[in-house]
């Protein structure tokens, strides 16, 4: 790997670390496309779907992990809704990430932009104000949560995501949960995921070992990093940036589908 090529991977993986610990995703909404676009822009040996998911489910891992640490003693993390969810995800998320090497890089992207979709029209559905909602205080359908987690799992697996990028707008919209609740528990929950997908992607040959290094070091720095600003911003800006974010990626992978 040259220098040039470590530094554009290292900025990839930094900006979506950062809005990772910021918004409670795994950060592969963002880092997937620039993945893939980005270094063939450059100039650069360009990814293949299958490298790109292999990478960003490794690094999502990273990311999360350092996220969840980072918010270790706030008090944010509602324990019940990660095992429910966890769990589920977890199973779906090793179905997802085996079974992707049998599909073809066509099908990948596919996946990626429905998941994108989904999540883009639900961010914009209104939610009740509930952010000064003590946290034991919350309450959510169980049965709807391990159902809605075992599915985004499944998909997100197929793609290497954590698919906290999907899970966040029904943790909002469907289970009702505070936002910073909500970003600091999503980040728990992909932490499980990312943990089934990187070993189906690992086992099955689909990660570049050096960009992927590159990448975890970016998430190990940036991720706390956005944690804290996350901490300091108000919700509904929050929830603005990552509607933005999730739409501009549904977009940029149709429009090359197309």
């Amino acid at each position: 790997m040259t220098i040039p090529f470590i530094i554009t991977i290292f900025l990839i993986g930094f900006v979506g670390s950062f809005l990772s610990g910021m918004m409670g995703i795994g950060g592969a909404i963002v880092k997937y496309p620039m993945l893939l676009f980005i270094p063939a822009l450059l100039g650069f040996t360009a990814f293949t779907p299958h490298e790109v998911s292999g990478i960003t489910a490794v690094e999502v891992f990273f990311a999360s992990l350092s996220g969840v640490l980072a918010y270790r003693k706030s008090n944010l993390i509602l324990k019940p809704l990660v095992l429910y969810m966890g769990i589920s995800v977890l199973v779906g998320s090793v179905l997802g990430g085996a079974g992707s090497s049998m599909l073809s890089e066509a099908t990948v992207n596919v996946i990626y932009g429905v998941l994108a979709v989904m999540a883009a029209i639900m961010m914009f559905i209104p939610k009740k104000n509930l952010d000064n909602q003590p946290i034991d205080e919350i309450t959510f359908n169980r049965f709807i949560a391990s159902s809605a987690a075992f599915i985004i799992g499944l998909a997100a697996g197929i793609v290497g995501a954590g698919g906290a990028f999907i899970m966040v707008p029904i943790m909002l919209v469907v289970l009702k949960i505070p936002t910073r609740v909500t970003i600091a528990t999503s980040l728990a929950i992909t932490l499980l995921s990312s943990v089934g997908s990187a070993s189906g992607k690992l086992l099955t040959g689909q990660v570049p070992y050096g960009p992927a290094l590159v990448m975890i070091i970016a998430s190990i720095i940036a991720a706390p990093i956005g944690v804290k600003v996350s901490r300091k911003v108000n919700t509904k800006v929050l929830q603005s940036i990552l509607a933005v974010l999730i739409i501009a990626s549904a977009v940029k992978i149709w429009w090359d589908i197309f």
